[in-house]
């Protein structure tokens, strides 16, 4: 489903991607591992398009996708790729249901549909009672859990998620990953997770460790 191919990615003259090669299908659970600046958080940018290579390509289904132009590779984006973030990066004025919502909203989708799908997704996840409280009413637990919701809203056939369970302890660490994997299992989603995290990282269908840009 996902083939990288010879990439490469520079920041002015530092080499971060040395010619990484990546091949991931659908439905597998895959975690990206190694030391703190070996390159993983910028794979993951370009595997979610949010960063272009110096050099090489990407493929979803065969197709190169930074042949698109920003506006095609946004819309692509949105309707494909969901992200969870180890900070979350949900709006403090926006309740959780306004938050999951946001991702339809972009897509068009109208209103009615995306609040009830969100209900639904906000419900899957175990925090149907939390519709309308604010970031800052919810505990890190939760609000991670709204940001899953929220990465989901579009039906993305793959997740990417960034030390998603950082900062999280470790009950509630498990029972996220718990959830990726229920998912994965439900919906035939594909995850690409970055993590500090051994035990989920072992967990993975397939484990990825980068060490000085390239892949061990």
């Amino acid at each position: 489903m996902i083939n990288g191919t010879n990439i490469y990615k520079n920041f002015n003259d530092i080499n971060v991607l040395n010619g990484i090669d990546i091949s991931i299908a659908q439905g597998e659970i895959v975690s990206i591992v190694g030391k703190s600046g070996a390159g993983k958080t910028t794979l993951l940018q370009i595997l979610g398009t949010l960063e272009k290579p110096s050099s090489g390509s990407l493929e979803y289904n065969k197709k190169n996708v930074f042949e698109y132009n920003e506006n095609q590779l946004a819309d692509f984006r949105n309707k494909n790729i969901g992200f969870v973030f180890q900070f979350h990066h949900l709006l403090p004025e926006f309740t959780a249901l306004e938050n999951v919502c946001i991702p339809a909203y972009i897509a068009k989708e109208p209103k009615k549909v995306a609040l009830e799908k969100a209900k639904y997704l906000l419900d899957l996840i175990g925090i149907g009672n939390r519709f309308d409280h604010k970031p800052s009413e919810l505990s890190g637990g939760e609000q991670q859990r709204v940001s899953v919701a929220r990465a989901l809203m579009n039906d993305p056939k793959v997740i990417l998620a960034d030390e998603p369970s950082g900062n999280l302890d470790s009950k509630t660490a498990e029972k996220l990953h718990e959830l990726f994997f229920k998912l994965r299992d439900s919906n035939k989603q594909t995850f690409i997770i970055v993590t500090h995290n051994d035990k989920l990282a072992d967990l993975a269908d397939k484990k990825i460790t980068i060490k000085d840009g390239r892949i061990f």
